[in-house]
């Protein structure tokens, strides 16, 4: 098979884009493109039937598993006992150091939804990865202050891109390459050794599993990975997010498929929400009230956490609860009321049996781990806390139309505004975008234009008089534009003309499209060809 480096080169790409590095991708691609694309193919399918009105329930076939106590997933690896606080975000050099520096004890190294996918993006943040293992990353602001790496650092899990992702910066054969495969190969090929050598491993998380098939393909490539670098089999550790209503369905057979790999299962709110609109938006009895009215707490949403705690703990997995998306702020009411809200959600999950949870922000840090620390005391998790008094049928995960709370025209504003200013940063490629006090990444953008798209679809009614129209969306979305591109340049105002041009394509078409990030990367985020392909 040949590969061609169709991404500019810039400076220490060579130290990544090694001839072995890229070698160990077309193995992988050789390996198991066909299955990525199969599956693929088979998500489309089922959401065609969802849409003619069949619901998920929990397999049949798969009914063995479940009702089987024996078997449990590996025992927690080096770096991945205590995991009360974790904090996320992308792989720039000012977060790689922050993150690592911040006091929690993971952090989640972001290649998918907090990363725009640039190629420099890409690239960069693999360098970042080994300058931060080597110890050689330093970072200085604006104003001239240094940030250099300190004594203990957080342990790295890097969440590579999902499997409905491609990377057009290296094609093979003369199509690109699964993000998926990218993301995870690099890291590995780059890094496993590094990390052995340090007393830890190579760990990552997997987004957007749809079904236990899906983690079968991870396992089966973490087994063929470790076979060609010479690692130990179960050396690659993975938590996986149940982030979609198909995988809440199959919790135990995803950790079954990944048991020699597996690190645990976390709770992930809007990709899930997004999820439960995308695959039954169309359905009048779901459709959800205002984003922010649906909360962890609303019935079909805590049906499905509580079901994952008690699911991981079963099979002696941790449990890792949502984020904290809050950025502080200089006003101190907003911190007080932010951070009361934060404290609340945090004594929540622990009190469910969540083994620990993610923040955003540097400065959220404290509060989660003051919270776990209650909880768990001297305990470095909560795994012995098997929820056995959970029972958690399918009508419980579908409770969709037992939300309470309406929609507005505020919250229909909110979404416009929100998606809109978030894929104006992303195309600048910006993955982890400040807005409103949140920091806010591709699945708030997604679920944002979901909502409207249902809203739309349904002609909802607003609790303000009137309903949610095309027309009405059309108006929010040009007031909204004009205040993003108000005393801009016109690089702005043309980026945010091409977001208002996705938003309307992927919010308002006849047909909700499964993703925004593969037609915005498709048409606007694809490398530069300048300097011309290399390879073999």
């Amino acid at each position: 098979m040949r590969y061609e480096i169709i991404g500019p080169m810039a400076d220490r790409f060579d130290e990544i884009l090694t001839a072995e590095a890229l070698d160990f991708l077309v193995a992988l691609d050789s390996e198991f493109a066909t299955r990525r694309v199969a599956l693929l193919d088979t998500r489309r399918a089922r959401r065609a039937r969802y849409a003619s009105g069949q619901l998920p329930d929990f397999l049949p076939e798969t009914a063995r598993i479940r009702t089987d106590p024996s078997w449990q997933v590996a025992p927690a690896a080096p770096g991945l006992t205590d995991r009360r606080v974790e904090i996320t975000g992308p792989t720039d050099r000012k977060m790689t150091v922050n993150a690592l520096n911040s006091g929690a004890r993971v952090w989640l190294a972001d290649f998918e939804d907090a990363t725009a996918p640039t190629w420099h993006n890409i690239i960069d943040g693999q360098l970042n990865l080994v300058d931060a293992l080597e110890r050689r990353i330093d970072f200085t602001d604006p104003r001239g202050k240094r940030y250099a790496l300190g004594d203990e650092l957080a342990t790295i899990v890097v969440r590579p891109r999902g499997w409905h992702l491609v990377e057009k910066g290296i094609a093979v054969d003369g199509r690109p390459i699964s993000a998926s495969l990218v993301d995870f190969g690099l890291y590995l090929f780059h890094c496993a050794r590094r990390q052995l050598d340090a007393g830890l491993g190579p760990y990552f998380y997997l987004p957007k599993l749809e079904t236990h098939r899906e983690a079968r393909l991870w396992n089966d490539i973490f087994v063929f990975a470790q076979r060609y670098l010479g690692l130990p089999q179960g050396t690659i550790r993975a938590t996986t997010l149940i982030e979609t209503i198909t995988a809440a369905f199959e919790m135990e057979e995803i950790l079954y498929e990944l048991r020699e790999h597996s690190a645990g299962l976390n709770a992930g709110r809007w990709d899930y929400i997004f999820s439960v609109i995308k695959n039954f938006g169309q359905w009048s009895d779901f459709v959800l009230p205002d984003r922010s009215a649906v909360t962890m707490t609303v019935p079909f949403m805590r049906a499905y956490t509580e079901l994952l705690v008690r699911t991981c703990h079963r099979r002696g997995a941790h449990a890792i609860g949502g984020m904290a998306a809050f950025i502080p702020s200089r006003d101190p009411e907003v911190n007080e009321d932010a951070m009361t809200r934060v404290r609340a959600d945090k004594q929540r999950e622990a009190g469910d049996g969540f083994d620990g949870s993610w923040v955003a922000h540097p400065g959220l840090v404290g509060v989660c781990r003051e919270v776990f620390d209650q909880v768990l005391g001297d305990r470095l998790h909560q795994i012995a806390r098997r929820r056995d008094d959970v029972l958690v049928s399918a009508a419980d995960l579908l409770a969709v139309d037992k939300t309470p709370g309406q929609v507005t025209a505020a919250g229909l504003r909110s979404n416009i505004a929100v998606a809109l200013r978030y894929v104006h940063a992303w195309l600048g490629g910006t993955g982890a975008v400040a807005l409103w006090n949140l920091m806010e990444d591709a699945a708030t953008a997604e679920i944002a234009r979901c909502q409207v798209w249902q809203w739309v679809h349904h002609g909802t009614p607003l609790a303000d008089g009137g309903c949610v129209t095309d027309a009405l969306v059309r108006s929010i979305l040009a007031e909204e534009w004009g205040d993003l591109v108000r005393g801009g340049t016109a690089a702005d105002r043309e980026r945010a003309e091409q977001a208002a041009r996705i938003f309307e394509r992927t919010a308002l078409g006849e047909d909700l499209p499964a993703f925004f990030t593969t037609d915005a990367y498709a048409h606007h985020l694809g490398p530069s060809c300048g300097s011309g392909p290399t390879g073999r």
